[in-house]
């Protein structure tokens, strides 16, 4: 039987039964005492004697029924050492499978609430993880930026007759660098935006074409003696490339993309239009096989190729953005032969 009854506690058989004798054998004595004057020539002794067996007889079937609700207790309790592999009800009477199956939902809410803290515990675990490692890309990229202001401006200050030339070049540096950390505070701010769920899309119409035209202006002039080249198909109607999103965020896509290409090839970076497709060209370093399923969550870097991507954000904003609209980011690429970033609007 079960370690219930064990221990050395009474059994519920030994404790109803052992009260229920005292309390018969106090009924016959008091009933001896009683009654003996009214018998004549001890005929007491029969009806005492057919009194006690009937005494034992309730005592038999109550031992019965004690045995069977013991034997319930106890299937009840060998349930509760094994709620690891939950049983139907096996109890015979009707009490007892009423109490097996509230014990059985209890149990099993019991257990859902310790798989809901261990995954709450390990969504915690992840997001400071996830929060370290914010940290760590922050000071990173911050790190080379602030510190070419520094050097530029000291050695300014600490020679006052450095040649005109060279000081607008250190100046420039600092100006270039100063932009670099207005950059990437603007896409910390942004993805910051994004997980609060603050970012609301304004949709309406606008020139795919006309937008990327812009864009390459804009990165050919950061980028100097760099070519972006715009594909599409001279022979269709420029109205035939509106697309219906969000102008300002499909910018930050385009040149996102654009720029990461940039970055990572030295060749002709193209933007290619075909009907509601941009794909974004380059015959770079490409990305390993093990990296590309990766590269798009926040905060990942490649240890091979180093990638710089704004604090492992700038993947992780084109795709949260594409999801905003409905679309996703496809991505082809091959070591050392270049990659191919696309979607469609």
């Amino acid at each position: 039987m079960s370690k219930l009854f064990k221990n050395k506690t009474p059994s519920l058989i030994s404790y109803i039964l052992l009260r229920v004798t005292i309390l018969m054998s106090l009924s016959l004595v008091i009933f001896f005492f009683l009654f003996k004057e009214l018998f004549i020539d001890n005929n007491i002794y029969p009806v005492i004697a057919i009194i006690a067996l009937s005494f034992s007889m309730i005592l038999y079937i109550l031992y019965e029924a004690l045995l069977k609700i013991q034997r319930e207790l106890g299937r009840i309790n060998d349930y509760l050492l094994d709620i690891k592999s939950p049983q139907k009800s096996i109890c015979t009477t009707k009490e007892f499978s009423i109490i097996n199956k509230n014990l059985v939902e209890v149990l099993n809410n019991a257990k859902q609430r310790e798989i809901d803290k261990r995954k709450y515990s390990a969504r915690l675990k992840l997001k400071n993880h996830q929060r370290s490692d914010m940290l760590s890309a922050i000071a990173h990229e911050f790190r080379n930026p602030i510190s070419a202001i520094i050097g530029y401006s000291q050695t300014i200050l600490d020679d006052p007759d450095i040649p005109t030339p060279l000081r607008e070049k250190f100046l420039n540096k600092i100006s270039n660098n100063g932009e670099r950390i207005e950059e990437l505070l603007s896409r910390l701010l942004l993805w910051n935006n994004f997980e609060r769920g603050d970012i609301k899309l304004h949709i309406n119409n606008f020139n795919i074409l006309e937008m990327s035209k812009d864009i390459k202006q804009n990165l050919e002039d950061k980028y100097k003696n760099r070519v972006i080249k715009i594909e599409f198909n001279r022979n269709k109607n420029k109205n035939n490339l509106i697309v219906n999103a969000d102008r300002t965020l499909i910018d930050i896509v385009i040149k996102n993309l654009v720029e990461n290409a940039l970055k990572y090839s030295n060749k002709d970076v193209i933007i290619e239009i075909d009907k509601n497709r941009i794909s974004i060209i380059d015959e770079g370093i490409g990305i390993s096989k093990n990296d590309l399923s990766k590269v798009t969550k926040k905060f990942y870097r490649t240890n091979k190729n180093s990638w710089n991507n704004s604090m492992g954000l700038g993947l992780a904003i084109v795709k949260t953005i594409l999801n905003l609209h409905n679309t996703s980011l496809e991505i082809k690429s091959k070591e050392d032969i270049g990659s191919v970033f696309y979607f469609e609007l």
